[in-house]
């Protein structure tokens, strides 16, 4: 059983639509996975029917618009049926000496409430395990029972989803992603808010550490673990000339302005061209110099596309449980390091000085010479399947 949160607060038509993007993406994710099964849908609840509950469960947990996913019994819609259900549940799952809790719900069924069914089932798990007891409020073991008008549903299990709106329903998204911590987890939320996102990652060739594209390529291939059953594009910017450029001629305290400058100009002639409607960074409020409000207000206005920061106001702690949540943080990722970084990068920055210092440097010359050598990389279902 799937349970869907916010989806149930839209309009009918919205809802509908919602919906049948969640039913597509649960097929594909299950398809991908290769597990029998067949969906149907409920007010508030999907049911999927298929051999393999477990697995079942595991994969679609992973959906965005899901809250969360429950192996359940499913009996005929008799108070009776659910009741000999879930004592046959306690019993096997309950503990001797055990505190327990039976948590009902009563949807479209009369003749029953809610605290009866409960009070009903809890009398009836007490028989089966005399020596357990009732505790309302710190059980140690818990068991649900939903009766509704198209059968009774019994599970102990409620397995966390990421929630947010299916994948998909949100329109096109690029991200720029990079081997670090913070831009995979900006991918993520954007995908968590129903954006199909692509990737673009600019390849600073000498100047980058000698595991930046490996890592950046396995950051890709976990973002496409979420969105199972579609492939997610990376494009790689080969921009090794520019920043040969930026060290040689640009002041050194304002490169990482002019270097996320690049990135954001690029980003914005790829989204243009191939019709993305936004772009997506892994900004964040004054965690490095190039991320001031100052410094991020001159970089912003390079953007030609709406420029979505996820992260703005995260803090790095929150970055990282993020992504150790998602599957993309690494204690020991390697050589991230930047060579073309100064060591004292400007935290102050004025869009004059810097639309000038794009002129000296021929930042439109260099990126539209990175645009004609785009390679592109393809990851399904966490895999790397292509580039």
């Amino acid at each position: 059983m799937l349970r869907y949160g916010e989806l149930f607060l839209k309009s009918e038509p919205v809802k509908r639509h919602f919906v049948g993007t969640l039913l597509r993406n649960c097929a594909r994710a299950l398809d991908a996975a290769g597990l029998s099964h067949r969906a149907e849908v409920h007010r508030g609840r999907i049911l999927i029917h298929g051999p393999q509950p477990e697995e079942i469960a595991s994969v679609v947990s992973r959906l965005f618009g899901v809250v969360d996913v429950s192996v359940c019994v499913l009996t005929l819609p008799e108070p009776s049926a659910v009741r000999d259900a879930a004592v046959a549940l306690a019993y096997e799952r309950l503990a001797p000496g055990k505190r327990f809790a039976v948590r009902a719900r009563r949807q479209g069924v009369e003749g029953m409430s809610s605290q009866e069914l409960g009070a009903a089932v809890g009398a009836s798990i007490l028989e089966a395990v005399p020596s357990a007891s009732v505790d309302l409020n710190s059980p140690e073991y818990e068991i649900f029972t939903e009766l509704r008008e198209f059968g009774g549903l019994v599970y102990d299990t409620r397995i966390p989803a990421p929630g947010g709106l299916p994948w998909g329903t949100q329109g096109r998204v690029l991200a720029l992603l990079s081997s670090g911590i913070d831009s995979p987890v900006a991918i993520w939320l954007m995908m968590r808010r129903g954006c199909e996102v692509d990737a673009l990652h600019v390849d600073s060739g000498k100047f980058a550490g000698s595991d930046v594209r490996a890592v950046t390529l396995r950051h890709l291939s976990v973002l496409s673990s979420w969105c199972a059953g579609f492939p997610v594009t990376l494009y790689l910017a080969e921009a090794g000339d520019f920043y040969e450029t930026l060290v040689q001629q640009a002041e050194p305290r304002f490169r990482c302005v002019l270097c996320k400058r690049f990135m954001v100009h690029l980003g914005s002639r790829l989204a243009g061209r191939d019709g993305y409607l936004a772009l997506c960074t892994g900004d964040s409020i004054g965690q490095v110099a190039s991320q001031t409000m100052a410094n991020l207000a001159v970089v912003s206005e390079a953007a030609r596309v709406p420029l979505i920061r996820p992260l703005v106001a995260f803090d790095k702690q929150e970055a990282v449980d993020l992504a150790r949540k998602i599957g993309t943080f690494e204690r020991q990722p390697g050589d991230l390091s930047c060579a073309a970084v100064p060591r004292i990068p400007a935290t102050v920055s004025r869009l004059e000085e810097i639309i000038a210092m794009e002129k000296e440097i021929g930042m439109d010359a260099h990126i539209s010479s990175v645009m004609g050598r785009l390679q592109v990389f393809r990851a399904l279902n966490g895999i790397l399947v292509e580039g």
